[in-house]
């Protein structure tokens, strides 16, 4: 079997096709695609998701976007308790 590079990235832009630029931890930008089980799920992505790429050794400027990592930019909310009758 081929060995793949596991590597993370940041969604930078989204062109058509579901096409994505992605930039790299080393500042390096790649071009991705979505993952057939993701393109079948719907999965959005937007600009500032972070995701996890299978990339080949043979060509490092393209890759296959196969998890969208959660963010947790803000802490949860805590309730306030209703006092209106």
């Amino acid at each position: 079997m081929e060995e793949v590079l596991n590597v993370e990235g940041t969604v930078m832009q989204v062109l058509p096709g579901t096409m994505f630029r992605v930039e790299l931890p080393n500042k390096q930008m790649v071009l991705a695609h979505i993952a057939g089980k993701m393109r079948k799920r719907f999965i959005r992505m937007v600009v500032g998701d972070r995701v996890k790429m299978e990339m080949s050794p043979y060509d490092l400027s393209k890759a296959r976007i196969v998890y969208r990592l959660t963010k947790n930019l803000m802490p949860p909310q805590k309730r306030r308790p209703n006092f209106r009758r």
